[in-house]
C-alpha cells in the first residue's frame, strides 16, 4: 500500500506540481498540501485523471490551531475505488479567509461544508446554502473551536408556565469536583478475595 501511495504522490507532483505544495506519507496515508487558489483544480484533477479517479468524496472536516497565524486546517478525504486508495488533501486558512466551495466538483461536499461552517466558522465561497446544520438557529459561536467554553454560553429548557422554550445563561448547578481516579480495588489496605491469585 505504501508503495502505491508513493507512486501516486510522485505522479501527482509531476503532473500538477503547481497545485501541490507538498506531499507527505505518514502512518500509511498520503496527504497532499494545497492552497485556497489550487484546491478546486487539484480536486478536479484527482477526480478526472485516469491514474487517480478519486470519484468518491468521503468527508470535509476542520482542525483548529488557535496559536497559529492561519488558524484552521480544512481537510478533504477522497477514495478511489478503482485504485483502492485513499488520499487526504489539506489546506491552511485564516480565521476569516474564504475557502472555495467544492460542490462544483463533488456534489456531496454540500453537507460537509455546512457542517464545517457550523462547527468551526470556516466560510465557503460559492456555497449555495451556508446555514447552520447541527446547532440551533440562534446558536452563538462555533462549538469545535478550541476557545469555545466547554459549558457553552446558553442553556435551553421548556417552561411550562410560558409554554415555550427559554434560553438562559449557563448556570452550573454543581461545583466542579476533584476526583482521585483510583479504582476501588487500588490503594486499599486489605486484600479482596481472589487477589492473592493475581499476585502469584
Amino acid at each position: 500500500m505504501t508503495e502505491a501511495l508513493a507512486e501516486l504522490s510522485t505522479y501527482v507532483r509531476e503532473a500538477r506540481s503547481s497545485l501541490v505544495e507538498d506531499a507527505v506519507i505518514a502512518n500509511g496515508e498520503l496527504t497532499l498540501i494545497a492552497t485556497t487558489e489550487s484546491i478546486l483544480p487539484l480536486l478536479t484533477f484527482l477526480r478526472d485523471d485516469v491514474q487517480c479517479e478519486f470519484v468518491s468524496f468521503i468527508d470535509i472536516c476542520g482542525v483548529d490551531y488557535p496559536a497559529r497565524e492561519k488558524r484552521f486546517d480544512v481537510v478533504y478525504h477522497l477514495l478511489s475505488p478503482r485504485q483502492n486508495l485513499r488520499v487526504r488533501v489539506k489546506l491552511m486558512v485564516g480565521e476569516d479567509e474564504l475557502v472555495p466551495s467544492a460542490t462544483s466538483v463533488y456534489m456531496g461536499a454540500e453537507w460537509f461544508e455546512r457542517e464545517t461552517w457550523d462547527m468551526y466558522g470556516i466560510p465557503f465561497a460559492g456555497h449555495g446554502d451556508m446555514r447552520r446544520i447541527l446547532t440551533d438557529y440562534g446558536f452563538e459561536g462555533h462549538p469545535l473551536r478550541k476557545d469555545f467554553p466547554t459549558t457553552g454560553y446558553f442553556e435551553v429548557r421548556y417552561d411550562d408556565s410560558a409554554k415555550r422554550v427559554i434560553y438562559e445563561p449557563v448556570e452550573l448547578r454543581q461545583e466542579f469536583r476533584s476526583f482521585d481516579f483510583l479504582s476501588p480495588w487500588e490503594g486499599t489496605d486489605y486484600v479482596l478475595p481472589g487477589d492473592e491469585k493475581a499476585k502469584s
